[in-house]
């Protein structure tokens, strides 16, 4: 399972990220997970703290990881 690294700092964030996207699509917007959504969208860069942003923003940071980290080893060889 080369998507889980709980050693990488950029899979904890994209988990996260995935977290607060699903608590905010359930929850309701007012209140604390609405404005742990935005926190965490401002904190990554992105301009949408939609429940949807968020689980694709950390689907992606985690792709990404596992991306960079192959490129680097076939680079090696």
């Amino acid at each position: 399972m080369r998507y889980i690294l709980p050693r990488s700092l950029t899979w904890w964030a994209g988990v996260l990220a995935i977290v607060t996207g699903a608590a905010a699509l359930a929850l309701p917007e007012a209140g604390a997970p609405g404005e742990l959504a935005r926190l965490v969208a401002l904190l990554a860069g992105s301009g949408d703290a939609s429940p949807a942003g968020l689980l694709f923003l950390g689907l992606g940071m985690i792709g990404l990881r596992d991306r960079i980290e192959r490129g680097f080893r076939a680079e090696a060889r």
